[in-house]
């Protein structure tokens, strides 16, 4: 018998009707033989609606307390999914992730994944049993609940799928599929069959919300072909995986774009070895994740630099560099949050020219200016104002015919 790995999102278990569903949907999955394991969210918006409630109790809440608090909602929504099946007639349990085997590092609210030990699983299966496994959890070595932060339970779904060795992993949302475009900006985006795993982690880190990255290096690691689909209706989805045979006519396979930029300038730096590290190393030990890197080409010994964070990083970020700069003689700090990103990708692109002439000529037609710009073998990511990014996305979907099969 195979195995099977589904997880449904928050959206797709948002009240007792959906829950309904997905418990038709797993039994269905279930009468054709297979042994299922099921990953589940929180329902809805119930991680907002706690994080809300703790802010009210104590704006700055132990992260040990806050991942316990966080935790519950996935409980809640795995042992309804149960019940679910049980009122069906069929045998089900649910599992907390510790109860699982998951553990992690004891890194509160963005744990990673250290190992699963499936036994609890296995022989929950070996009973007949479809097995409900509460997303976004583990344990740490102190036997502390921690969560994996966004996208944590894509992260789950493949993590113990590659390590009951199922054959897919199965990912249902709210929406069918990976599109060429956010179909909500672009009417035209069309929906991909397949997307290599290198395409699809560059999608997902471009701000594509359908897949968290995490979750498809995993998949790329294990080389575990991941499904995404809708939970609402019977369509095909699409198939992320190791992408033989993917030749495409045209290299780029999709535009991806995220609002959550913002940007902070050092101007005046002392060009000398040392400095780099001297601004980065206090953010990275805040927990600030950098993007995006520039730094003019120095006149007189004297350059600018400038990164991009995430816009909740920014009153952090500027607290922690201001004395830096100050430190390293530097002349001042400027911070804009009202910025955006756009993207073009494709495997096909790093082997073939034109495409970035293609991609500014096209922001320079629609009068968008471009901030900053930075490049992978197979990305071309342009940095603009907020209130371009919907246009953006459009011309170039466009411009790049996205919208033919």
């Amino acid at each position: 018998m195979a195995i099977v790995v589904q997880k449904y999102g928050g959206s797709s278990v948002a009240d007792a009707d959906k829950i309904r569903n997905v418990a038709r949907r797993v039994a269905a999955s279930f009468k054709k033989g297979n042994k299922v394991v099921v990953v589940v969210s929180a329902m809805g918006d119930t991680t907002d609606d706690l994080i809300e409630l703790a802010g009210k109790i104590n704006p700055n809440p132990e992260p040990r307390e806050m991942d316990l608090l966080l935790s519950t909602g996935e409980i809640v929504s795995s042992t309804l999914l149960a019940m679910a099946l049980h009122s069906r007639g069929f045998s089900a349990v649910a599992l907390s992730g510790p109860q699982a085997g998951i553990s992690t590092d004891s890194a509160f609210s963005r744990a990673r994944i250290t190992g699963i030990e499936p036994r609890r699983i296995i022989k929950e299966l070996d009973k007949g049993n479809i097995v409900i496994v509460a997303g976004f959890q583990g344990i740490t070595p102190d036997n502390d609940i921690a969560t994996l932060g966004r996208g944590g339970s894509d992260t789950t779904a493949v993590a113990l799928a590659a390590s009951l060795k199922a054959s897919v992993c199965e990912i249902y949302t709210d929406v069918e599929g990976v599109y060429t475009a956010d179909p909500r900006l672009v009417t035209e985006a069309r929906k991909l069959d397949e997307i290599c795993y290198e395409e699809m982690l560059e999608m997902a880190t471009s701000g594509a919300r359908v897949m968290h990255h995490r979750s498809v290096e995993l998949g790329q690691v294990f080389d575990l072909p991941i499904l995404v689909a809708s939970s609402m209706v019977e369509k095909p989805g699409t198939i992320i995986h190791g992408g033989k045979n993917m030749e495409q006519r045209n290299k780029v396979r999709g535009i991806a774009h995220d609002m959550d930029v913002a940007k902070v300038t050092v101007t005046g730096v002392p060009d000398r070895p040392g400095i780099a590290a001297a601004i980065f190393t206090p953010l990275a030990k805040a927990g600030i994740s950098v993007d995006t890197i520039v730094q003019n080409a120095s006149a007189n010994n004297i350059t600018d630099l400038t990164f991009t964070i995430i816009r909740k990083d920014v009153s952090r970020a500027m607290k922690i560099i201001a004395p830096v700069a100050r430190k390293i003689g530097a002349k001042q700090c400027l911070s804009n949050s009202k910025l955006g990103k756009v993207s073009i990708i494709g495997t096909g692109m790093q082997n073939a020219p034109g495409y970035a002439a293609k991609m500014f000529q096209t922001l320079s037609a629609k009068d968008i200016n471009i901030q900053l710009i930075t490049t992978s073998e197979i990305r071309i990511t342009c940095i603009i104002a907020e209130d371009n990014v919907k246009e953006a996305v459009k011309a170039l979907h466009k411009a790049f015919e996205l919208d033919k099969v």
